[in-house]
């Protein structure tokens, strides 16, 4: 009985277990079918949003081309971008194998589906699915003209939606004929080309595309999946590759034969397309710049040619003439040949907007048809035009050094054991960091990296808008021969920083843009603080001096404050491939690399600086121009040339060897100089008369407790009879002199006057001392010699002893024991006998002297 009802129970259980099993699967479906049917009828309410959120189908942008319309710095209109590159076409004009490549390649059933194509919509989501959204597109023809004409290229659901929804309206209201007409009126070619038509007319040189062969009607209908990949000018052998595809669809859809295809494939892309086509729009060099700062930060969100967007530049149409007319054969800079190339770039210092564009010189074939040596690529080493960004400004910016800072320019060796030599192979020993900037002395720019450290230097630079080399910088590129490449515009926006208070902006030529829908981007870029103010007015201050006295002589412009720097590049073998100038004024900034494109030999390094001479010159025609402002952080201080460290100088301090020179505040010098100072005079000045020897002793003390260096001295003797002027009679370094063949009866007045024997500016007051020479003989005595009869010749010898002339007898020593010498002589205090002693003491000191007091005043 257990048994049975154990087996009771268990029969119970297992029939709510079935029961629960059923009631979960019905659940289970009736929470599913509800979610589907939620699902759907949001779906289906999303979708009905977003095709009600639609743009309505337009016929006049249908029937006309939707051009770029382009606006310079005040708003005019000077371009309609899509208008010089299109010509419309009816579809009368097209021929049939044109047709039937493009309807082979783009839309095999184009002339039977309703405006979307189920099959392809189901091996596109398969794709989105497998690769991600947006991977394949599933558009048609029909769908491509909507999506052409009137919706954003976001690959988003709801552009997708709007798109089907679009293109079944257009179905309903235009035949295919007109569809595929709108269709290749619009696509876009490559090279800035829309439209069958102009591409036929660019790429072939036909006008009539009745008159386009087989191959050139595949190449054309292939080129538009993949314009830059496949543009026949560039790319000429992944164009074969897409015209031999084109030709295979064409047979798979029974629109050739394989015969013809196989003829087909033999004629190359090469001998197909000319090379002669020249565009008619305007500023071309700098409407380049601007096409690629849209695309740069808009990317797939905007066709410039079809979406008809304004973009408002900052064009500055005046300078841009002129910059092309500096670049034509009008130009009054005599170029060295015709391969001579240049690029210019020209900015608003204050705000970074590019306000003209030199992209090169003999022109261009239309907007990327050519390199634009102004933006293109990764630019030219820049030689010494970067010693003031990444040595010089980050040395003021992290070390605090002054433009009198002190570097000896000495010979010298990178970090590896490589010497560095400067342009001119010479060195000159201490120098200033104002004095190395101006002549552009490599060894310093070196030296002040080092300290400076590279790590600074990259980050410093950096934020310059100067891009780091992968593996980073090295120290040659403190002179600029080293990883680092920039161009013209790079440059510009660098050097800009200095004449704006240190702030960066990064050079752009699109102030904004405006899509048809009332949408507007913003493209100005955000100011950056790259460094100090005082570090950029320093810099500043110190390029003035390379303008005004360095190597960038050759672009001075009189009356306007102009700061810049020169550079060059060398290569082995004395070749110099690169020759920049960077300048500014607080108005413009104008970078200028000069050069050929495969870096040969520049004949005339000046041209970059002559041609900035004229461009800047012009551009300032008529606008006023301020000098850099000295910030308060910036103190002028001056200093004693020559004084390490920098010292302020003495009060007697010669006014020519005073420098003025720049300091950030705080770090000025207090210390003053004692060099050139006011020595203490001689003490003791005495003069006495010497009967014997007819001579006058001068002697003096002399010792300057004050002297803390210890210099040498000499003393200067200056002399004078009576009340004639004073003369320099003697130099000595003894304290003591002798003075001979003075006058009987005479007054003499001596000066004697310290002098440092290092710097002869430095002088004491002169001690003066006067002495009465007497008169040995009297008038009676004379008359007494005469009445005793006394011969003249003793007389004459009497009266001459110790005078000018020695006594005519060889035998007959004077009164100092020299035998027959000459009676001109010097005997110091210390009684010992000197030939000459003024010669002598002369001798010693380096300086003139007069024979002696009495020959003075013969």
């Amino acid at each position: 009985m257990a048994n049975n009802g154990h087996s009771r129970v268990q029969r119970r259980s297992q029939r709510k277990a079935k029961k629960k099993q059923k009631w979960n699967k019905k659940k289970i479906f009736l929470t599913l079918l509800a979610l589907l049917t939620i699902s759907g009828l949001g779906v289906l309410g999303l979708f009905i949003t977003y095709i009600a959120d639609a743009p309505k189908l337009d016929a006049s942008k249908l029937s006309d081309p939707i051009s770029a319309k382009i606006y310079d710095m005040e708003g005019n209109l000077i371009a309609d971008l899509g208008t010089q590159k299109r010509t419309k076409i009816e579809y009368d004009d097209l021929p049939d194998v044109l047709i039937d490549a493009v309807i082979a390649t783009e839309d095999a059933r184009f002339f039977d589906h309703s405006g979307f194509d189920i099959r392809r919509i189901g091996a596109a989501v398969w794709a989105n699915v497998t690769d991600g959204y947006g991977s394949q597109g599933a558009s048609t023809i029909t769908q491509q003209v909507v999506k052409n004409y009137f919706l954003s290229r976001e690959k988003k659901l709801e552009r997708k939606v709007q798109e089907v929804w679009l293109a079944m309206q257009l179905e309903m209201n235009y035949s295919k004929e007109d569809i595929l007409t709108m269709y290749l009126n619009k696509i876009y070619y490559g090279n800035s080309i829309y439209g069958v038509a102009k591409a036929s007319e660019v790429y072939f040189g036909k006008k009539d595309l009745n008159e386009l062969t087989l191959p050139e009607a595949a190449l054309l209908a292939g080129i538009p999946q993949l314009p830059n990949v496949y543009d026949p000018f560039d790319n000429p052998e992944k164009a074969e590759e897409r015209k031999d595809l084109v030709l295979d669809l064409m047979v798979h859809h029974g629109k050739i034969s394989e015969a013809e295809a196989k003829e087909a494939k033999e004629v190359t892309v090469e001998e197909l397309v000319v090379d002669d086509y020249v565009t008619s729009i305007p500023y071309e060099d700098f409407l380049e710049v601007a096409l690629d700062e849209i695309k740069e930060k808009l990317g797939d969100e905007v066709d410039i040619y079809t979406d008809g967007i304004e973009i408002y530049t900052t064009l500055d149409t005046r300078a841009q003439e002129y910059v092309e007319f500096m670049l034509s054969e009008e130009s009054p800079v005599s170029f060295p040949d015709d391969e001579f190339q240049t690029g210019i770039a020209v900015v608003d210092t204050q705000t970074g907007a590019i306000r003209a564009i030199g992209g090169g010189r003999n022109g261009k074939e239309g907007i990327g048809a050519d390199w634009n040596f102004a933006a293109d690529g990764d630019g030219r080493q820049p030689g010494s035009t970067m010693k003031p960004l990444i040595d010089y400004a980050p040395a003021i910016e992290k070390l605090k050094w002054s433009t009198y800072h002190q570097i000896k320019d000495e010979e010298y060796k990178y970090t590896n054991g490589d010497p560095i030599h400067n342009w001119n192979d010479r060195h000159q020993g201490w120098m200033s960091m104002r004095e190395a900037l101006k002549d552009s002395i490599n060894v310093p720019a070196l030296k002040a990296l080092q300290e400076v450290g590279l790590e600074y230097a990259e980050n410093f630079i950096n934020q310059l808008g100067i891009d780091i080399p992968e593996k980073g910088i090295v120290e040659a590129d403190a002179i600029g021969g080293g990883r680092i490449h920039v161009t013209p515009i790079e440059m510009a926006g660098a050097y800009a920083s200095f004449g704006n208070e240190g702030i960066y902006n990064e050079p752009y030529a699109v102030s904004k843009v405006v899509f048809q829908n009332g949408k507007t981007i913003d493209f100005k870029p955000d100011p950056v603080v790259a460094m100090s103010d005082a570090t950029a007015y320093m810099i500043t201050d110190m390029l003035k001096t390379v303008v005004t006295q360095g190597t960038g002589t050759e672009a001075y412009i009189n009356g306007l404050p102009v700061a810049g720097k020169t550079g060059t590049t060398n290569r082995g073998d004395d070749v110099t491939p690169d020759s920049w100038f960077s300048g500014y004024t607080t108005n413009y900034t104008i970078s200028i690399w000069t050069g050929y494109r495969d870096e040969r030999n520049i004949p005339n390094t000046q041209i970059a600086e002559i041609l900035f001479k004229y461009i800047m010159t012009e551009i300032s025609k008529d606008k006023e121009t301020k000098d850099f402002a000295k910030p308060d952080s910036v103190v002028e201080v001056g200093i004693e040339k020559g004084t390490r460290p920098p010292k302020l100088p003495g009060e007697f301090t010669p006014q020519e060897l005073i420098v003025y020179e720049l300091f950030v505040k705080g770090t000025e010098p207090d210390e003053v100089s004692e060099k050139y100072r006011k020595l203490d005079p001689v003490k003791e000045l005495n003069a006495e008369y010497n009967e014997k020897e007819n001579a006058i002793e001068l002697s003096w003390k002399y010792n300057d407790d004050s002297d803390e260096e210890k210099q040498d001295y000499i003393f200067e003797i200056q002399a004078a009879m009576n009340e004639q002027p004073m003369k320099v009679i003697a130099t000595t370094e003894k304290q003591s002199i002798f003075i001979t063949n003075v006058e009987p009866g005479q007054t003499y007045t001596f000066e004697v006057t310290v002098v440092s024997s290092d710097n002869p500016d430095s002088r004491s007051e002169p001690s003066q001392v006067q002495i009465d020479v007497p008169d040995n003989e009297s008038i009676e005595e004379i008359i007494d010699d005469i009445i005793n009869g006394d011969d003249s010749q003793s007389g004459d010898q009497d009266h001459n002893e110790g005078n000018e002339n020695p006594a005519e007898d060889g035998n007959e020593e004077d009164n100092n024991g020299d035998s027959g010498q000459d009676g001109n002589q010097e005997e110091d205090h210390n009684g010992s006998d000197d030939d000459e002693p003024n010669q002598e003491d002369n001798e010693e000191s380096g300086q003139s002297t007069n024979e002696n007091v009495q020959n003075n005043h013969n």
